[in-house]
């Protein structure tokens, strides 16, 4: 049900982001200064940190916060005694963002599909997007109605109620990310600084239909048009982490297609798609990976998969980029973690982070020096 879905797939974390929506540049920024020996996990902590990043101080703040939302740190103590948290990069950091990973300027706008798709994924740490997404009753809404219907959600949630000015500058961010500050047309002055200022809203999910007196009174919606720059890679990735992510679906089976176009927390949702659309993306990618069929049941259709889903989930995401993962050079997954510091693998153990990690190797990482 809703009423507990909120709670189940995020964490209670509002406004971290200084009021700025990601730009252009800072997720790479980020990665290259954690991963620089002269710099390293303390960067967002230095007192040089703007002049290292290039940035003002609350942006500093707001780069860091983007890249933990993204999935690419995890953020941990920095030692025993110390309340301040540092941040080391995820394998997946590493696997797009590294000057030999799949895309490390995010030039391909699937790479923002990715990256959308994992700011929503479980364990989410923006739980105001979520609620936008997978939560409202309908496509249109408000500055005030998001923040209303993100506040009953937490409350039912049972979370303490967060300040209400941090959920509105929250749904006000939500917008700035998604949606173009005007609508341009292609090759106009303007089209590619606004791309520059939020590289997101050239995926076109969200467009101003009117404005109020006041910004929390200017209507939105989320546009259901062709999504011609999310390819069907993409589409069945996020299709097969959703079956991977659900109880019961780790070693194989099978997933009905309507639970995908339209369960909260799944890529219907996600991307504004619906189902024939995400049965046609299915189709393509089907025909090349025999562990994957479309079957016909009685009144459902489902999507079926002979492994593990989150493996074949990144079977195909790697096939798109060009298989990175067999380069000379990329560390597999688990020897990638078990390079990175002994705190950072405790707090993914501490937060049950299996979407980084699976619980066996996660547990035997962790525990080794314990």
């Amino acid at each position: 049900m809703l009423e507990t879905k909120l709670k189940d797939v995020a964490e209670p974390s509002f406004s971290r982001h200084e009021t700025f929506h990601p730009r252009f540049g800072w997720l790479h920024k980020a990665y290259s200064a954690l991963t620089d020996p002269s710099i390293g996990a303390d960067v967002f902590l230095r007192d040089n940190a703007t002049v290292t990043l290039g940035v003002g101080k609350n942006m500093v703040n707001a780069i860091r916060f983007w890249s933990y939302a993204f999935k690419l740190t995890v953020e941990y103590p920095k030692d025993t005694t110390s309340r301040a948290n540092i941040a080391s990069p995820t394998w997946e950091a590493r696997w797009l963002l590294a000057e030999d990973g799949a895309d490390p300027y995010l030039e391909d706008t699937a790479s923002l599909w990715l990256l959308h798709w994992w700011l929503l994924a479980k364990p989410c740490y923006t739980p105001t997007w979520w609620v936008a997404f997978h939560a409202q009753a309908t496509s249109r809404f408000t500055l005030g109605e998001l923040s209303e219907t993100t506040l009953r959600h937490v409350r039912l949630a049972g979370w303490e109620p967060p300040a209400e000015a941090s959920v509105a500058k929250d749904a006000d961010c939500l917008t700035k990310m998604y949606a173009r500050r005007r609508d341009p047309n292609a090759g106009s002055p303007g089209s590619f600084e606004d791309l520059l200022d939020s590289p997101f809203r050239e995926l076109g999910l969200l467009e101003a239909t009117g404005f109020g007196r006041n910004s929390a009174a200017h209507r939105w919606h989320f546009t259901s048009s062709a999504r011609t720059s999310l390819p069907p890679h993409l589409v069945t990735y996020a299709c097969l982490d959703y079956a991977g992510r659900s109880e019961g679906l780790q070693q194989g089976g099978s997933i009905a297609l309507a639970r995908l176009a339209n369960e909260p927390g799944g890529p219907g949702r996600a991307f504004r798609l619906r189902e024939p659309e995400i049965v046609q993306s299915l189709a393509d990618i089907a025909s090349t990976y025999p562990q994957l069929k479309l079957v016909e049941g009685i009144g459902q259709r489902s999507l079926t998969f002979a492994s593990d889903p989150k493996e074949l989930a990144w079977d195909v995401l790697d096939d798109y980029y060009g298989n990175i993962r067999t380069r000379n050079g990329l560390p597999k997954r688990e020897e990638w973690y078990a390079e990175q510091p002994l705190g950072m693998l405790r707090e993914m153990r501490r937060r049950g982070r299996t979407d980084l990690l699976d619980q066996l190797t996660l547990d035997r990482l962790a525990g080794a020096s314990v």
